[in-house]
C-alpha cells in the first residue's frame, strides 16, 4: 500500500489519543465514554488515580489496550507534583500501581502496562529525573506503538478475507478489526460484517457498529444467540475476533459468549480467526492460567449493564457475569498478529518472527 493511499486513512484509524489522551492544561486523564458511545458524545475529565481506577472498573473505559493506556496515564499522573522524598513517592506510586492493577484481571496488556510505567517512574526518580514526564512520554509511545500494531496486524488479517465474505464478530474487536475492513477495502474487497449485540453492554450494537459504518462497511445486527442459525443457513462465511489475552498454547480469551461462536463455527466448517495483536502473553502458558474476571451479576438485569438503565429482568432472580470465556486452540483456525499470522498452536514462534517495528514495516 503506498504512501498516498496511508496518508487519506480515516481519522478513526490515525491514532487513539482522540479517544484517550492526558491534558496538560487540565491535568487530567481525559477519556471518551464508551458507555454512551455513540448516542452520545461525552468526554470524562478525570483527575485522581481513584477516578482512573474506577472509570476502567465501571466501563466508561472498554476494550484491553484502552484500559491499559488509561490505567497507565493514571499512573503518570499520580506522579505529578509529588512532595516527599524519592523513597516515599516510590513507596506511593507502588500503592497506586497496585490499585490500577487490581480494576480488571483478565486482559493482559494491563499487566504488563503497569509495571513497566512503575519501572521507568523508580528509574526516573533514582537519576533525579521528573518521573510524571518520564512516566507519561512513555505511556504516550506505547500508545502510538499500539497504533502501530493495530495496523499491521489488521494488514495481515486483511489477507485472509475474500470478496464477498459475510463476517461475525463479536463484542469490540478494536482497531485492528477496523484496520483490516478498511484494508480490505483497498484490495477491492466488499465485506459484510455480522455483528452481535454483546450484552450486557451492547459493545456489538454501538461500538462496532459504529465503526464499520464510519468505515462504510454494511453491518448487520443479530443476538447473541443466532450465529449458528446463520452458519447453518449459510449467512456466515467467517468469524473474526480479537483476544483480550493469547496463551503460549494457543488459548484466547475474549469477551464471554466467544467460546460459543467459536464451537459454532467449527461445527459448520467456518474458520475462526483471532486478531492477536501483538502475540502471545509470554507469562502465561495455557487457558487455565487465565484469571476470568466475574462482574457483578446486578449489570445481568439491565439493558446495556447499568443500574438505573432499563431493567430488563424480574426482581428476586439470581444472575451470574463472568466478563470473559476461554477457547482453546483446536478451534482457532489462525492468530493474526503485528509479525503474521500463525497457527494457534504454533503461537510460540511469534518470538523468533522478524519484528517490523525495527524495520519500519507499513501497510
Amino acid at each position: 500500500m503506498d504512501t498516498s493511499t496511508l496518508e487519506s486513512i480515516p481519522a478513526m484509524l490515525a491514532d487513539r489519543f482522540r479517544t484517550l489522551r492526558y491534558d496538560d492544561a487540565a491535568q487530567a486523564v481525559v477519556v471518551l465514554d464508551r458507555r454512551k458511545y455513540p448516542f452520545t458524545v461525552e468526554y470524562v475529565t478525570l483527575r485522581t488515580v481513584e477516578e482512573v481506577a474506577r472509570a476502567i472498573e465501571d466501563m466508561t473505559v472498554q476494550g484491553g489496550p484502552p484500559l491499559a493506556y488509561v490505567a497507565g496515564l493514571g499512573l503518570a499522573m499520580a506522579a505529578r507534583d509529588l512532595d516527599a522524598s524519592a523513597a516515599r513517592q516510590a513507596v506511593y506510586l507502588e500503592s497506586v500501581a497496585k490499585r490500577l492493577l487490581a480494576t480488571r484481571p483478565t486482559a493482559d496488556d494491563l499487566n504488563h502496562l503497569i509495571p513497566a510505567t512503575l519501572k521507568i517512574q523508580h528509574e526516573a526518580l533514582r537519576e533525579g529525573v521528573d518521573p510524571f514526564r518520564a512516566a507519561l512520554d512513555y505511556v504516550n509511545g506505547q500508545i502510538q506503538h499500539g497504533n502501530d500494531v493495530s495496523r499491521l496486524c489488521g494488514m495481515h488479517a486483511a489477507r485472509l478475507l475474500r470478496d464477498g465474505d459475510q463476517i461475525l464478530t463479536h463484542c469490540i474487536a478494536g482497531a485492528a478489526f477496523c484496520w483490516m475492513l478498511w484494508i480490505a477495502q483497498q484490495d477491492g474487497k466488499t465485506v459484510e460484517v455480522i455483528g452481535c449485540e454483546t450484552r450486557p453492554y451492547f459493545q456489538g450494537a454501538r461500538l462496532t457498529a459504529a465503526s464499520a459504518r464510519e468505515l462504510g462497511v454494511d453491518f448487520t445486527l443479530i443476538t447473541d444467540g443466532m450465529s449458528a442459525h446463520l452458519m447453518s443457513r449459510g449467512k456466515i462465511d467467517k468469524f473474526v475476533c480479537a483476544a483480550d489475552r493469547v496463551t503460549l498454547d494457543g488459548h484466547i480469551t475474549n469477551k464471554v459468549g466467544t467460546l460459543t461462536h467459536a464451537i459454532a463455527a467449527h461445527h459448520f466448517g467456518k474458520p475462526f480467526y483471532v486478531l492477536g495483536y501483538d502475540g502471545p502473553d509470554p507469562t502465561t502458558e495455557t487457558g487455565a492460567d487465565i484469571p476470568i474476571e466475574e462482574r457483578n451479576p446486578e449489570e445481568v438485569f439491565y439493558a446495556r449493564g447499568q443500574e438505573g438503565s432499563v431493567r430488563t429482568a424480574i426482581e428476586g432472580i439470581k444472575g451470574v457475569y463472568p466478563a470473559f470465556d476461554v477457547t482453546p486452540p483446536h478451534l482457532v483456525s489462525a492468530i493474526c498478529t503485528d509479525r503474521g499470522i500463525f497457527a494457534a498452536r504454533a503461537i510460540r514462534d511469534y518470538f523468533a518472527a522478524p519484528d517490523p517495528h525495527t524495520r519500519g514495516e507499513t501497510a
